[in-house]
């Protein structure tokens, strides 16, 4: 019989290499009403996040670039859960994502972004995890500067 940690490790290892090899909604999003560009010198990760919102909203969000395999999971993870939220709602996901990774598990269910949790397990890993969710963040936050994790 196979204990928790074990089945959780099996499908965190599972869920980032299926959207590593099959990244979701990896492309360019030409009528784009926010956009950010990301960079994690560390591992040489480099993304630019792409939202249309309409009506405070998320209609739809891309990504384009390259960058490890949690890197890419992470950013293909947020891009399906974000569309149809608003931005309060996404500013709220982006801080409960970068509590569980970085402090402590917040005290609600991230669904399918639980997956996300068994990066803490590697921290040097975390800031490949978080790019993507800077990166939105400052997308939707009409931010300026490139997204940084170091």
């Amino acid at each position: 019989m196979m204990d928790n940690d074990d089945g959780l490790r099996d499908l965190y290892q599972e869920v980032i290499f299926d959207h590593n090899r099959s990244p979701r909604n990896f492309h360019a999003l030409d009528d784009a009403s926010h956009r950010a560009d990301g960079h994690n010198p560390l591992c040489g990760d480099q993304l630019t996040v792409y939202a249309r919102v309409r009506d405070g909203v998320v209609q739809e969000t891309s990504f384009i670039g390259h960058g490890c395999a949690i890197s890419t999971a992470s950013a293909s993870l947020m891009t399906e859960a974000v569309r149809g939220m608003t931005i309060e709602d996404v500013e709220a996901l982006f801080k409960n994502i970068h509590a569980m990774l970085t402090e402590a598990h917040p005290d609600c269910d991230l669904g399918k972004l639980e997956v996300l949790s068994g990066v803490r397990e590697f921290p040097s890993r975390v800031k490949c995890a978080t790019l993507a969710w800077h990166t939105l963040h400052n997308a939707i936050t009409q931010a300026q500067a490139t997204a940084i994790t170091e």
